[in-house]
């Protein structure tokens, strides 16, 4: 039985929800998603699809976390509190020996610490803790000299920037969050679950892959590099599964920074257009400069944790296929959020079913080429220009 599509869409959107009604069809498990699209501060689209997933379903994003975490930081660096040049150590004194001394605020963001995980790596009670996290990583040796290279800091990156959040608000970075972005704008993306609306709960599921995918897998390829499983917190026994991860109670408490927030496509759309545009009477949180420097590229070369290469601006995930002035981040599930202030579209997608082999899913590429497509027809102009 082919999923059914639910929601609405714009005059002029249609063709996103015929690409988005086709992905879901050809689907051999439902992927239990939601999509949203803001263009020009208007939402255009409004989709979910699933047996069990309706617009309001709230369910772990994974690192499409880590945008909500980036803002806040970049709102700091904005405001004049936070300096990218500073070394780390100016504002966390603890952070220091092994060279992390000389880490710049810029370097850290830009996942060039080193500080990956520690040896021993965490529990989950452990791993939704960020303050616990830093304090350990603040004593850790890095995988590599600091500022030499630059890894996926998987887990862990929200908790180092957090602690700079901490060290110049006295709040923590998920507080400070809840106030500035989360609440003003009334987004259902959560640093940390409120207690009255775990009812709108609903736990990520497992990943079906089909015996193609799993033979495809099996038959090698490109080596994956070693620092992989260290950075997912897998090099300790027993590995941390990442769905048990996303569906622990203490990470749905918490919020951690990296990876823990719990939200809808909705929310994930509305934040990356409060973001980029004037909303509700507010000016856009990030001022045209602000998104720009944390849009460009700043880790050319490839990756020491994942097998890719010129993958992050300031800690915002390169977004190529939407344009130079994008940033955005995707979530281990298969979901994506982006905003691109060329286009004025902010893009919000979000899988309850873990989609194989993990990270963005292949449906985005189709999904945002039709949004693209048809916020170029709107304004008669190709997707993503000037």
């Amino acid at each position: 039985m082919a999923t059914q599509v639910h929601g609405t869409v714009a005059a002029g959107w249609e063709p996103v929800r015929e690409e988005f009604a086709a992905f879901a069809a050809a689907a051999e498990h439902s992927p239990e998603a939601q999509l949203a699209v803001h263009h020009g501060g208007r939402r255009v689209v409004d989709l979910w699809a699933g047996e069990d997933t309706g617009p309001d379903t709230l369910t772990g994003v994974y690192s499409i976390t880590k945008g909500a975490a980036h803002l806040v930081v970049a709102l700091l660096v904005q405001d004049g509190r936070l300096d990218l040049e500073r070394p780390v150590s100016a504002y966390w004194p603890e952070f220091t020996g092994h060279g992390k001394e000389r880490l710049t605020v810029r370097q850290l963001v830009a996942h060039r610490s080193g500080l990956v995980n520690t040896e021993e790596g965490f529990d989950y009670d452990e791993i939704a803790d960020d303050a616990l996290i830093a304090a350990r990583l603040a004593a850790a040796r890095p995988y590599w000299e600091p500022g030499t290279a630059y890894g996926y800091h998987a887990f862990v990156i929200g908790a180092l920037t957090g602690e700079l959040v901490r060290r110049v608000t006295g709040r923590s970075l998920q507080e400070v969050y809840e106030e500035r972005i989360r609440a003003p704008y009334g987004l259902d993306l959560y640093l940390g679950l409120p207690r009255e609306l775990e009812g709108r709960w609903k736990p990520v599921l497992e990943m079906r892959a089909t015996p193609e995918q799993l033979a495809a897998a099996a038959g090698g390829g490109a080596a994956l590099p070693e620092l992989l499983p260290v950075a997912f917190n897998a090099h300790r026994e027993p590995p941390m599964d990442l769905v048990a991860f996303a569906n622990h109670p203490r990470v749905r408490e918490l919020g951690p920074a990296s990876a823990g927030g719990i939200g809808t496509a909705r929310g994930v759309a509305g934040m990356y257009a409060a973001a980029i545009g004037a909303a509700d009477g507010r000016p856009a949180l990030l001022e045209p400069g602000t998104a720009a420097e944390w849009a460009r590229l700043h880790t050319p070369g490839e990756d020491r944790v994942t097998p890719q290469s010129d993958h992050f601006g300031l800690g915002f995930e390169q977004q190529p296929a939407v344009g130079p002035r994008a940033f955005g981040h995707s979530g281990a599930a298969g979901g994506l959020g982006w905003a691109d202030p060329a286009t004025g579209i902010a893009y919000g997608y979000v899988r309850r079913r873990f989609a194989f082999p993990g990270g963005a899913a292949p449906e985005n590429e189709r999904l945002t080429a039709a949004v693209l497509s048809a916020a170029a027809a709107r304004t008669g102009g190709p997707a993503g220009a000037e």
